[in-house]
């Protein structure tokens, strides 16, 4: 059994998790026509005081290996037709998550960094079928159309020129989030970890390690090891270093304009939280979503080396980097990569609860590979 400790975590996400489990008895997950689907978008549609709202070009979107996603034009009388987006919870996937968070955070941001206009939210499902939320369409890109890489994000090489246009707005709008005052948006959505300078990193800890635990299909004894390290080694926080941490701000999950090289969406706000900014940092620098460039030089995030990364964060920010700090964080984002792939996804895909049951294998291959990476890191300072 779990001390109270370990079980200590973000209210809403102990909420989350728990109402996770009762969707494992559940029969086989069935993807509904996109007739099924623009019916349920049109009657939803119906009840949010549009005048005439009428649903066409429904499409699927490629991807998503957490979220059905597709792609639609709504058209409403007296304007113009908009493009939209509909992003749907499947019964499983690779990750559990919240509209009603990102919602709340894509309002918050929306003054703030180029992001999705979050425009309705069935939280519970229980209009759309599954939770759900709509939001703006947004162009751009996530990799360069020449790339071969088929997982945006994972081994995703730009050239020098594309590397230093996109670094600038990178490392801006990382600023710019980090900068906003969470405690202004402090309600149901948002728990802070204030009351102890280690809760930050313990509430993270105790989250993914439940997922861990939760998910988990086949043991790994580096896992427990992981484990054991960081609740051995919790950093602290300043209170005034808490910050909205994305918990998934790389290359990937922004779009970009191929001809004007500037980032024109932070996406995938799912698994936003309130913590210690040296996350953010670190996850940037994980090796899968990084390349080297004609040096040899690791590039966080394909874009520029970790050292420059934190430098750059530093002055912009004022904040000084502890380098124990950013090596925890490192070693959570492994464990939580390792989770994901090997645990979650495996489980959803085993009970056929997703609709990207191959994508879902796929990142069962990527796991061993994360796997590999935490051990080793774990080994420079031989945890």
């Amino acid at each position: 059994m779990q001390s109270r400790e370990n079980r200590d975590m973000e209210p809403s996400i102990a909420q989350m998790l728990n109402d996770a489990l009762t969707l494992r008895q559940q029969p086989e997950y069935r993807v509904r026509s996109l007739t099924e689907v623009e019916a349920s978008l049109n009657a939803f549609l119906q009840g949010r005081e549009l005048d005439q709202p009428v649903v066409s070009g429904l499409q699927r979107m490629g991807g998503g290996a957490s979220k059905e996603q597709f792609v639609f034009d709504l058209k409403v009388a007296g304007k113009e037709a908009e493009r939209c987006v509909l992003r749907m919870d499947p019964l499983e996937s690779a990750v559990v998550t919240s509209r009603a968070r990102e919602k709340a955070i894509l309002d918050i941001m929306q003054d703030v960094l180029p992001v999705p206009r979050a425009m309705w939210c069935d939280e519970d499902g229980s209009q759309l079928g599954r939770p759900a939320l709509i939001t703006s369409f947004v162009g751009g890109v996530t990799k360069p159309s020449v790339s071969t890489s088929n997982v945006s994000g994972f081994g995703t090489v730009f050239d020098e020129q594309t590397r230093e246009a996109l670094s600038k707005p990178f490392m801006q709008h990382l600023v710019a989030m980090h900068n906003v005052d969470w405690s202004q948006h402090v309600h149901d959505c948002f728990q802070a970890p204030v009351d102890d300078e280690q809760k930050a990193a313990r509430w993270q800890v105790n989250w993914w390690t439940q997922v861990w635990h939760d998910d988990v299909c086949e043991g790994y004894p580096i896992m427990g090891l992981a484990e054991r390290w960081m609740r051995e080694n919790l950093p602290v926080v300043d209170m005034s270093d808490l910050v909205f941490v994305h918990s998934d701000y790389r290359t990937g999950n922004y779009l970009y304009d191929e001809d004007a090289l500037n980032i024109t969406a932070i996406l995938d706000w799912e698994l936003i939280h309130i913590g210690d900014f040296h996350e953010d940092l670190a996850w940037a620098a994980i090796k899968s979503w990084s390349t080297v460039d004609e040096d040899g030089t690791l590039l966080a995030s394909g874009l520029m080396p970790v050292e420059e990364l934190c430098e750059k964060y530093a002055a912009a920010t004022g904040r000084r980097i502890n380098q124990d700090n950013l090596y925890f964080y490192q070693v959570l984002g492994l464990y939580k990569c390792v989770a994901i792939c090997l645990a979650t996804s495996m489980n959803a895909a085993r009970h056929s609860h997703n609709h990207q049951d191959s994508l879902l294998s796929w990142l069962g291959a990527a796991g061993h590979s994360f796997l590999l990476d935490l051990a080793k890191l774990l080994q420079e300072r031989k945890a």
